[in-house]
């Protein structure tokens, strides 16, 4: 475990013939595709970009203009997180087309690979069907910062995640409103709607995942965000959202759903986003990231700028079961030497959200590591260790998320 100060990286910026400044979203501004990351340089914070600025900034971490943090201390104990303290990841800058909000209902879908290919306005989506999923929304690459080897991308600790309701038309009334898929498809592959600039290659920019077909049980097709329109900065008018799944799967700003044989042609499917081991190069042999794992950390107190009171202390976090529930927390305050059973509070939103949890400790003057590891309903424990790869996906391990806290 160590001391993070949260610094980021700040990623390559491609426009057409030019490099796009930070905070501005003219042009495509990849991110998190393998290019080294100078940092943020210097102590002053990053301001909101433009798309973001009704965040609140006092709880975010501005890595970027594509990349914002949710600050640890920020999360609460209410189980939903707040819109405006939700954490933004972008892989390429969002659409700048203003009437595509002002106007959500006229936005347009394509659907493929089923028995009558056609188009749908969101309006006509609303139509077919509605349901509400509360989830985890957490991004690939949280938890990266505890890489040792300094992987390309973001340096998030615990702040590209959040907890919370999308609400839509199930995936599956939209296939029977279609005749059902076409033969023999293996995959659902969602495109994003962010332009491509004339000249690239768009496989190489396109935002465009396939997972398989087995996810669409509980994906819909989302237009709401915690009872409210959903924001472009988290991909409205349209997102695809497939609950269990890292956040690069539920594409924003949707424009195609097909279901096909084979994954994506996309370089963000084929050799993004896999379980390279360390000083390896990518290739689509290699397993994609696809589902989250059982996981969980401490939110309070984590602050290591502030010294807890001796005596009766009220520790508390999250545990997620990734494609199951959390079944139980347990935690220790002695840096995982002996562990007891913690409780958990507040509503049980069901398989996919998470679950705050508190233990009541009686702590003397001192340094003390708090630590916590979750098990959820398929029997799986969060491990000490992170599995290593070369781009730090899927950090679970609760021995990096341990954190110290002094008590006086």
């Amino acid at each position: 475990m160590e001391k993070l100060t949260n610094a980021g990286r700040r990623q390559m910026l491609i426009s057409t013939g030019s490099i796009a400044a930070m905070a501005g979203l003219a042009g495509v501004a990849r991110a998190d595709i393998g290019k080294a990351d100078p940092g943020a340089g210097g102590s002053a914070a990053k301001p909101l970009p433009g798309y973001a600025n009704w965040k609140d900034a006092d709880s975010m971490i501005v890595h970027s203009a594509n990349t914002i943090e949710t600050r640890r201390t920020a999360f609460g104990n209410s189980v939903i997180t707040p819109t405006n303290r939700l954490f933004v990841r972008n892989n390429v800058a969002p659409p700048t087309d203003a009437s595509m909000m002002k106007e959500p209902d006229s936005w347009t879908l394509e659907v493929s690979g089923v028995a009558k290919p056609r188009s749908f306005t969101v309006a006509e989506l609303k139509a077919l069907g509605l349901a509400a999923v509360p989830m985890v929304l957490q991004c690939s690459g949280n938890g990266r910062a505890w890489f040792p080897h300094k992987p390309s991308g973001t340096q998030w600790t615990v702040g590209a995640a959040g907890c919370v309701i999308f609400t839509g038309v199930p995936v599956k009334a939209l296939l029977e409103a279609v005749g059902g898929m076409a033969e023999g498809m293996v995959y659902m592959t969602s495109t994003g709607g962010e332009a491509i600039p004339q000249g690239l290659d768009p496989n190489t920019i396109r935002i465009e995942r396939s997972v398989p077909i087995s996810a669409l049980e509980d994906a819909i097709l989302a237009w709401e965000l915690n009872g409210e329109a959903l924001p472009l900065a988290h991909g409205g008018p349209l997102r695809i959202i497939v609950p269990g799944y890292t956040g690069v799967n539920s594409i924003k700003y949707i424009k195609h759903l097909a279901f096909t044989k084979e994954q994506s042609p996309a370089k963000i499917q084929q050799t993004s986003y896999r379980w390279t081991p360390v000083g390896e190069k990518p290739s689509p042999s290699q397993d994609s990231i696809w589902e989250l794992p059982v996981k969980s950390w401490i939110n309070s107190p984590s602050d290591p700028e502030q010294t807890v009171a001796a005596g009766r202390v009220q520790i508390s976090g999250i545990a997620m079961g990734g494609m199951t529930a959390a079944k139980s927390i347990e935690v220790s305050v002695n840096g995982g030497k002996d562990w007891m059973k913690a409780e958990f509070v507040g509503p049980d939103l069901g398989k996919y959200a998470w679950r705050e949890f508190v233990f009541s400790a009686d702590l003397a003057a001192g340094t003390h590591e708090l630590a916590c590891r979750a098990t959820n309903e398929a029997g799986d424990t969060q491990p000490e260790a992170r599995r290593e790869n070369n781009r730090g996906y899927i950090n679970n391990s609760w021995r990096d998320h341990m954190v110290a806290v002094k008590v006086a």
